[in-house]
Formats: C-alpha cells, structure tokens, sequence
C-alpha cells in the first residue's frame, strides 16, 4: 500500500484506468483505418505510452498495437474475402502503411500470407451467410511454438 493512498481511492483510480483504457479499445475499433500510434492513443486518454501500453495489457492481454493490428487483420481479411481489391489496396484501407508489414502481421495471425488468404477464402465461404462467415474465419493471433490452425 502506497503511504497516504486509501484502498479506496486506489478503487477509484483503477476504475477510473479501466475506463480509459476501454475508450481507448473503442477508438481503435472505429479508427482502424486512421493514423494511430501509442502516443497519440495515450495522449488521448492523458496517459503517457508505456503506462497506457502497460495497463492495456495488464486488462486485455496484448498491447495497444497488436490489438490495432488484429482489427485491421479482421477487417483485411473481410475486405479479402469480398473479391474485389488487390491486397495492396487492402493493405491502405485498412490503415496499413507499409505492405511488407501488413504481409508479416496477416501471415502471423492468419497462417498464409494475404495473396494465399484470398485466394483460399473466396471458395471457402461461398453460401455462408456474413455474421457465420465472419465468426469462422475471425483471426486468432499464433503464439511462438503454436501450430498453425
């Protein structure tokens, strides 16, 4: 216990962090496909980078950048499925500046690079309705060591 700092007010503030972490979870889910690194993130929820990246983790298991990234994967990978775009073009609608980094993260999440994905996706999920289609193929982030699948 902190000398000076009541169970309390220590409640309070953790309640507080909660709430602004969870502000920032809900900005990356709608800005995706903007500009956004932990700075401005934290500089948002008046955090600095390493508290927010801390507490972040601490609440959601992963750090504010990979969950940006696994909402710009899911979003790619619907984006892929349709058809009708280049993986280039998805690669910079979804937020993504650098091709050779949006390949790595996809094939780290997804298990194939994003050609392979599309490819594969477009006969796998012919006749499934969105909402079933979107569930089943949703990425699930490969921890080192873990195979594929």
């Amino acid at each position: 216990m902190i000398p000076g700092v009541t169970s309390s007010s220590a409640e309070s503030q953790r309640l507080r962090d909660l709430a602004r972490l969870r502000r920032v979870r809900d900005r990356i889910d709608r800005e995706y496909a903007q500009p956004l690194d932990v700075e401005a993130l934290a500089r948002g929820a008046n955090m600095s980078a390493g508290h927010l990246s801390r507490q972040f983790r601490l609440a959601y298991g992963e750090s504010p950048y990979s969950y940006l990234m696994t909402r710009r994967i899911e979003r790619a990978m619907a984006l892929l499925r349709r058809g009708d775009l280049s993986v280039t073009e998805v690669c910079f609608a979804v937020g993504c500046a650098s091709l050779g980094t949006f390949s790595t993260r996809f094939t780290e999440l997804v298990g194939m690079p994003p050609s392979t994905y599309r490819q594969r996706a477009a006969r796998s999920t012919v006749g499934l309705p969105a909402c079933v289609s979107k569930q089943a193929t949703r990425p699930v982030r490969m921890r080192p060591g873990q195979p594929p699948g």
